[in-house]
């Protein structure tokens, strides 16, 4: 019996022990990870974020944050967004930001710095601002185009930011007062996938609008720049007569060449 009582008192001790061990060893662990060294010796902060699943190299993800921005992401995880403000903001760092300056709904004084490429539509010296950059994957150009007030014409203060990612060209129109020209059609190309203001007024009439958008002859169209449910539907009627209309419930898309549409289409994706 006192064997039996000895053998018993031995094995709980064991376990004991290897709890103990385990909990020491866990303990080990979530301080190693906690205190792991960062940058200049302090404690690394791992943050993460939910993350939709990896794009393939002919895709590409884009994402109707609001207003006139749209988050553009390559398969190299490349973010662009597009008349960054500081307003309306994606919830995730870009790598590149583009900006118009007709309204300061569509620009920033002050990007954060952690931005690499900040690329304005307008030249603050004067003239026509020209960008051409590539970062990994994407490759961002612009075409110089006007801006009107007041009935007074103020040139190259606004850009057509063009977006080559994925073999598509993707066309994001800023804040657009005029049809195009014969030169600006020429040094556009032929678009893909057009990001279009639709409001009908501080932009362009709605007759000025399609006629751009027959013209570009681009198969995907993304409206922006709508304030309200009536200003979106009454441009979606005039549109329907033209183009097919569809209705996203999710403000994100993964589109691909293989994946656009057969004819000419107009996508409403919701604000995020």
């Amino acid at each position: 019996m006192r064997i039996l009582l000895r053998m018993v008192v031995a094995l709980l001790a064991a376990a004991s022990c290897a709890l103990s061990a385990d909990v020491a060893l866990a303990a080990e662990r979530c301080i190693g990870m906690a205190e792991a060294p960062g940058r200049g010796g302090t404690p690394a902060i791992i943050r993460t974020s939910f993350r939709e699943v990896n794009l393939k190299r002919t895709e590409v993800r884009i994402t109707y944050v609001g207003h006139s921005t749209f988050v553009i992401e390559s398969a190299a995880g490349i973010r662009a967004a597009t008349d960054y403000n500081d307003y309306v903001r994606p919830a995730e760092l870009p790598d590149v930001v583009t900006m118009n300056r007709a309204h300061n709904t569509h620009y920033t004084d002050v990007p954060d710095p952690r931005i690499k490429h900040v690329l304005r539509g307008w030249d603050p010296k004067g003239g026509a601002a020209a960008h051409d950059v590539t970062v990994s994957d994407m490759h961002v150009r612009n075409v110089a185009t006007n801006i009107r007030y007041g009935g007074e014409t103020y040139e190259f203060g606004n850009s057509i930011f063009i977006f080559e990612v994925a073999d598509l060209c993707i066309g994001h129109l800023g804040h657009l007062h005029h049809t195009l020209t014969t030169q600006q059609l020429a040094q556009i190309g032929q678009l893909d996938i057009v990001l279009v203001p639709v409001d009908g007024s501080f932009t362009m009439d709605l007759d000025g609008m399609m006629e751009t958008l027959k013209t570009l002859k681009a198969r995907l169209m993304l409206p922006m720049h709508y304030f309200s449910p009536y200003t979106l539907e009454r441009f979606l009627t005039r549109a329907r007569a033209e183009f097919e209309v569809e209705i996203e419930a999710r403000p994100t898309i993964v589109i691909s060449r293989a994946t656009l549409p057969k004819r000419p289409t107009l996508r409403v994706l919701p604000d995020r």
